[in-house]
């Protein structure tokens, strides 16, 4: 009861007691312009059909004295005179343990057809970002269970990692096997503008029953609205922001930050931005920043985030790409190259870095995966030579030695989908490969 009732006081706190209306006067696509009410960017909406239908909405700008709102779902339905009330509250979602186990959707209504999870607390969307202070460093190594990462891409307990690749290269696949297997209390995942197909799969062969039971999910299909798939992307954080407050380590996975930012690009493009490079508003690379800077290893738990990023024609100083490579604490590319020839997972070790690696290996392991990497640099460098036959073996001793090694290499770093490996034998592995070649 007591719980009830601190809702339920928690709640007249953030409402107004008295809501404003308005009359809509234009409907362009998902865009609804409005003469009033009274309300601020970003506040929740409700507009008012004239056969009594509510469509939950979101003020997004203003156009001179009117206001733009978006729905969240089809506008269908909504005519000229339909009245707009501003419900004086920002978006927010349950959150706390009850979730575990869970799948929802944007607002945190149930997909999995059990009833809706009741935490008592209710948190805002749009978080604020940890002061810079309040952060501590990053020393404690994390494992994923995939060697080729653990080894020479190691990532740290709170670090923001991107994975970047084209459409087809194994982006989801790399990011079910990280949540399968790294080591984390509670794993968060997030899918944002997904395939309606995949949702199913990636829950039983992704997650497994096991994994089930420790994540939380957080659905937003691709026939939704850009508001809802924005949504997803910032509900997802915000519940992994609540466990990690109550001192947990959170995996943080989400999928795609790529989609999360088409979505707000076409918000802003709704509200009236300019569009820059590729169409992206300016508060794309704003809303990008404050999305990953709210993950991090905080002083009671830690959020350690990864997010697909999809590099469209496999262009890597693509805008957004550039953009948010520069937001990360480290970046694993795929190679569309090492796909095709059956080398899972295709990551390309020499384009990839993890900026906190000397912070949380120790120093042995740094110099066996330089040693590993200068070989992987020396056959790239000589590759075509090599294919077509135009290199004579003794001309070079150090191309002779990645040559004679590069068998080894790939048997090291390739990895079956369904393969799991420890930490500690991760590191063994690339200790034994550096004496063998």
């Amino acid at each position: 009861m007591n719980t009830l009732l601190e809702s339920y006081f928690e709640r007249l706190e953030h409402c107004r007691p008295w809501r404003w209306q308005g009359r809509v006067l234009d409907a362009l696509g998902q865009t609804i312009e409005s003469a009033g009410p009274m309300a601020s960017v970003g506040e929740c909406a409700e507009i008012v059909d004239h056969r009594g239908g509510r469509h939950g909405a979101e003020v997004i700008g203003f156009r001179g004295s009117n206001v733009l709102s978006m729905p969240l779902e089809s506008a269908e339905g909504i005519r000229f005179g339909d009245t707009v009330v501003a419900l004086g509250t920002r978006p927010r979602i349950e959150a706390g343990p009850a979730l575990k186990g869970r799948v929802l959707d944007s607002e945190g209504e149930p997909l999995d057809g059990l009833a809706r999870p009741r935490t008592g607390t209710k948190l805002l969307l749009e978080g604020a970002v940890r002061p810079a202070l309040e952060r501590v460093a990053i020393r404690e190594p994390l494992g994923t269970g995939i060697r080729v990462i653990d080894s020479l891409l190691t990532v740290g307990r709170g670090q923001r990692v991107g994975i970047f690749g084209g459409s087809g290269v194994g982006k989801s696949t790399l990011v079910g096997m990280m949540t399968r297997n790294t080591e984390a209390d509670v794993t968060v995942v997030g899918l944002v503008g997904e395939r309606g197909r995949e949702v199913g799969e990636f829950l039983e062969e992704a997650l497994g029953e096991e994994g089930r039971r420790r994540s939380v999910v957080v659905v937003s299909t691709s026939d939704e609205s850009p508001l809802r798939r924005m949504r997803a992307a910032l509900a997802a954080t915000t519940i992994a922001e609540s466990f990690a407050a109550e001192g947990a380590h959170v995996l943080l996975v989400l999928d795609s930050l790529t989609r999360y930012a088409m979505a707000a690009r076409e918000v802003g493009l709704a509200a009236g931005e300019p569009p820059t490079a590729k169409g992206y508003t300016p508060s794309v690379f704003a809303r990008l920043a404050k999305l990953i800077e709210r993950a991090g290893h905080f002083g009671t738990g830690s959020i350690t985030a990864f997010y697909s990023v999809l590099m469209e024609g496999d262009d890597q100083q693509d805008p957004l790409v550039d953009a948010v490579r520069s937001l990360l604490d480290g970046h694993i590319v795929l190679s569309r190259m090492l796909a095709s020839e059956g080398w899972y997972p295709p990551v390309e070790v020499l384009d990839s870095i993890s900026r906190l690696m000397p912070a949380v290996s120790a120093p042995a392991q740094r110099e066996h995966a330089a040693l590993i990497r200068k070989l992987m640099a020396v056959y790239a460098r000589s590759e075509d030579l090599v294919r077509i036959g135009a290199y004579k073996t003794g001309a070079d001793p150090e191309l002779d030695r990645a040559v004679g090694a590069r068998e080894r290499i790939r048997a090291f770093l390739a990895q079956n989908a369904r393969e799991t490996t420890s930490f500690a034998d991760s590191l063994d592995g690339l200790a034994r490969l550096a004496r063998e070649v």
